[in-house]
């Protein structure tokens, strides 16, 4: 990907460049790139906002599970998730769900690959699954609650 400096037209023949940002020293990807990468990201995840707003309407068509600690778990968690720690999910633990439900799985939050985890065990054992971006950080910081216990 070659970078190209921007430039300003002062209305003389001569073009004068423009510093370059560290956001623009690396030029854009092409649009038609961004848009299957986008679309991507979409297949793979999901945020707290939609979770949320899915689990409001009476729409949830998914599992939310939380790959955290006990401990974590028992401080607060999303009321309607199921406690599943990335680390005990088989085939055995699943049985009673469906091969085609569809998980959405959180963690602690951007800092924590425990969601990362889960998804990877999850894709595979053959099951359909979505990482919730942001975590219990990013539900709290939406002004969701958590509830304890």
């Amino acid at each position: 990907m070659q970078t190209q400096p921007a430039t300003e037209h002062d209305g003389s023949a001569n073009p004068k460049e423009l510093p370059m940002s560290p956001v623009s020293a690396i030029a854009a990807a092409e649009s038609s790139a961004a848009a299957v990468h986008f679309a991507s990201l979409l297949a793979f995840e999901t945020d707290c906002w939609d979770t949320h707003a899915s689990m409001e309407s009476g729409d949830q068509d998914f599992v939310l599970l939380d790959v955290r600690g006990r401990g974590a778990w028992d401080v607060g968690h999303i009321d309607g998730a199921v406690f599943h720690p990335h680390s005990e999910l088989t085939e055995e633990r699943l049985a009673d769900y469906p091969a085609d439900t569809l998980f959405v799985v959180y963690c602690a939050g951007p800092h924590c690959n425990g969601a990362d985890k889960a998804a990877l065990r999850l894709a595979e054992l053959g099951r359909p699954v979505k990482k919730m971006i942001g975590g219990a950080t990013g539900w709290l910081d939406e002004g969701f609650e958590l509830v304890a216990g």
